[in-house]
C-alpha cells in the first residue's frame, strides 16, 4: 500500500506540481485512495441501494433528516463566516490572491476548508436518505455527478492550493447551503411545508453563485498573481458544467411544471364551461400537486 500511495503521490507531483506541505498529516489528505474508496463504495450503494430497497417498504428517517439538515446548515454557516471574517478585515484581492498571505491566515483558512473538504463526504447522506424512503427519481446524474466529484476534487484543492483564489467558491456555495439545508431540515417536519415558499429560489441562488464563481475566477486569469493558471481554468469549465446541468433542472422542474399547471387550469375551466361536473378536476388537479409535494 505505501508503494502505491508513494508512486501516486509522484505521480499528482509530476503533473500538478509540488504539494501544499501546510496541509500534512491533516485527516484524509496525505494520500488519495481513502477519497477514491470512499467515492466507490458511494457510487456502489447508489447503484445497490435503489435494488437492496426495490421490495421493501420506505424508511421515514424524519428525525435523522432535522437532525442531519440541521448540522449542515450549522456548519455551513460557521464556514460561511469563518472564510469571511478572516477574509475581508485581512487584505486578501478580490481579483486574485495567491496560496501565500500571512502565514496565521493562510492557517485559518486552510483549517475553515478542510471542513468544507470534509463536508463533501458528510454529504453523501443526502443520497442515502433517497435511498431508504425510496426516492429514486431523485438520484440523477447531476446529483450523483455533483456529490462524487466535489469530494474528489476538493482533495486535489486541500493538496496544491488549499487557500487563497480557493476561498471564494467555497464561501459562497457555504452560504447556499445554509439556505438550501435549512429548508430541507424545515420540510422534514410535515406541518411546516406549506409555510416553506422558497425552494424555488434555491435553485436560482445556485445559479447565481455559479456564474458569480466563475466570475471571479476569470478576473484571476485576467490579472495573474501567482495563483495556478490551471486550477483557474478547470474552476471556471467546472463551473460551467454545473451552469449547464442546473439550468437544464431548472427548466425541466418549473418551466415546465409551470406551463402543465396553466394548460390544467385551462382545461379545468374549459370543462365547466362546457356542463362537466363543476369541481371536479379542481379537486382531482389539487390531489395531484399534493402527491408531488409530499
Amino acid at each position: 500500500m505505501d508503494a502505491i500511495n508513494h508512486k501516486l503521490n509522484h505521480y499528482f507531483e509530476t503533473w500538478m506540481g509540488p504539494r501544499d506541505k501546510r496541509v500534512e498529516g491533516m485527516l484524509l489528505l496525505d494520500t488519495y485512495p481513502p477519497t477514491l474508496a470512499l467515492t466507490a463504495m458511494y457510487l456502489l450503494i447508489v447503484w445497490l441501494g435503489p435494488k437492496y430497497m426495490q421490495h421493501r417498504q420506505p424508511y421515514s428517517c424524519r428525525g435523522l433528516m432535522v437532525i442531519y439538515n440541521l448540522g449542515i446548515t450549522i456548519l455551513s454557516f460557521y464556514m460561511c463566516y469563518e472564510m469571511i471574517s478572516n477574509v475581508w478585515p485581512s487584505g486578501y484581492n478580490f481579483f486574485c490572491q495567491d496560496t501565500h498571505s500571512s502565514p496565521e491566515l493562510d492557517k485559518k483558512i486552510i483549517g475553515v476548508l478542510w471542513w468544507y473538504y470534509f463536508s463533501k463526504l458528510l454529504e453523501f447522506m443526502d443520497t442515502f436518505f433517497f435511498i431508504l424512503r425510496k426516492n429514486n427519481h431523485q438520484i440523477t446524474f447531476l446529483h450523483v455527478y455533483h456529490h462524487a466529484s466535489m469530494l474528489n476534487i476538493w482533495w486535489f484543492v486541500m493538496n496544491w492550493i488549499p487557500c487563497g483564489h480557493s476561498y471564494f467558491g467555497a464561501s459562497l456555495n457555504s452560504f447556499v447551503h445554509v439556505v438550501m439545508y435549512s429548508y430541507y431540515g424545515l420540510s422534514a417536519i410535515p406541518a411546516l411545508r406549506p409555510y416553506l415558499w422558497w425552494k424555488k429560489y434555491i435553485t436560482q441562488l445556485q445559479l447565481i453563485q455559479f456564474c458569480l464563481t466563475m466570475c471571479q475566477t476569470a478576473l484571476a486569469a485576467i490579472w495573474p498573481c501567482g495563483f495556478p493558471i490551471r486550477w483557474l481554468y478547470f474552476q471556471i469549465s467546472y463551473m460551467f458544467s454545473f451552469t449547464v446541468l442546473f439550468s437544464n433542472f431548472y427548466i425541466q422542474t418549473y418551466k415546465k411544471q409551470s406551463s402543465s399547471r396553466r394548460k390544467e387550469r385551462q382545461l379545468g375551466s374549459s370543462a365547466s364551461t362546457n356542463g362537466h361536473a363543476n369541481g371536479t378536476p379542481s379537486m382531482e388537479h389539487t390531489a395531484a400537486r399534493k402527491l408531488r409535494v409530499d
